[in-house]
């Protein structure tokens, strides 16, 4: 049986006075490429940053029998700072360490290997001196990803990370996460608008509009919805 990573237990979430999560329970368990999908507005963003601790519950507990909190790797939707941060490629990638420094003031060697590791597996490493802001959008994406896994070797959160980008590079980073979760042994949870796109990788889906739609397999899904949202 999979490991337990992240319980919600009768989540409520609030946005803007009005009720974005609704009594949400379900379990992330180990080796999930978990699909959160579900239109504008239905509380996709909120959950996930509720899971994070970036947003407080109304009511409900979250709990992590199987991972760090702080040790939860993050790929936030990308906005026009992010696309003109001005540092290398390395230094992105090594950013992804800062809640793991404590009280040191410098990144230690194997922080540093790790970085590297990462960036040679998203075939980024030739990148490292380059400035961030210079990059295409493909490969932000790929540098981000490569210091969100800097964060964690258990799971990582994305959320919809290929907005904006073309079907090539979509297909690309949607095969890579894919790679990271059946053969690197990442937990995967994504929130995405279209599932027809990502449904071959993932293993469980999770539909909401405030409250549960459907949670369950992909493939009971697919039986269910064709694939589509």
């Amino acid at each position: 049986m999979s490991k337990s990573l992240i319980e919600c237990h009768n989540v409520s979430m609030m946005y803007q006075n009005g009720l974005a999560v609704d009594d949400v329970s379900f379990t992330i368990n180990q080796g999930d490429f978990l699909v959160i999908a579900g239109e504008n507005g239905s509380g996709k963003t909120t959950l996930m940053k509720g899971i994070l601790g970036l947003k407080s519950l109304y009511s409900g507990q979250i709990k992590y029998p199987g991972v760090t909190p702080n040790k939860i790797g993050y790929l936030p939707q990308v906005i026009e700072i992010q696309k003109d941060f001005p540092a290398s490629v390395f230094e992105v990638v090594m950013s992804g360490f800062v809640n793991q420094l404590n009280n040191r003031f410098f990144y230690p060697k194997d922080f540093k290997n790790k970085a590297i590791k990462n960036m040679k597996l998203l075939e980024i490493e030739h990148l490292s001196n380059t400035s961030f802001k210079d990059l295409s959008g493909g490969q932000r994406q790929r540098v981000l990803l490569a210091r969100a896994l800097c964060a964690t070797e258990t799971i990582l959160f994305l959320d919809e990370p290929v907005a904006s980008l073309d079907v090539n590079i979509t297909k690309s980073l949607f095969e890579l996460l894919g790679e990271l979760n059946r053969h690197h042994g990442i937990t995967i949870v994504m929130i995405t608008h279209d599932v027809s796109d990502i449904i071959k990788q993932s293993t469980k889906v999770l539909r909401m509009n405030t409250q549960i739609d459907f949670y369950g397999s992909s493939e009971d899904y697919r039986s269910q919805f064709g694939g589509l949202d």
